[in-house]
């Protein structure tokens, strides 16, 4: 393991779930970014066709 030494900077009770909170924050924050800002996305959400 490259990294090991940082569990002993911090617990992995403690960084294993920041670190999977982190990723699942971070990706919720993206993917709602692409549907508020794009018009095809939320167009194929609603059921509109593509390419009519």
């Amino acid at each position: 393991m490259n990294n090991a030494k940082i569990w002993l900077v911090v617990k992995p009770g403690v960084g294993i779930p920041l670190f999977l909170a982190g990723v699942a924050i971070g990706s919720l924050l993206v993917h709602t970014m692409i549907v508020l800002n794009t018009d095809w996305v939320r167009n194929f959400l609603a059921g509109v066709p593509m390419g009519g």
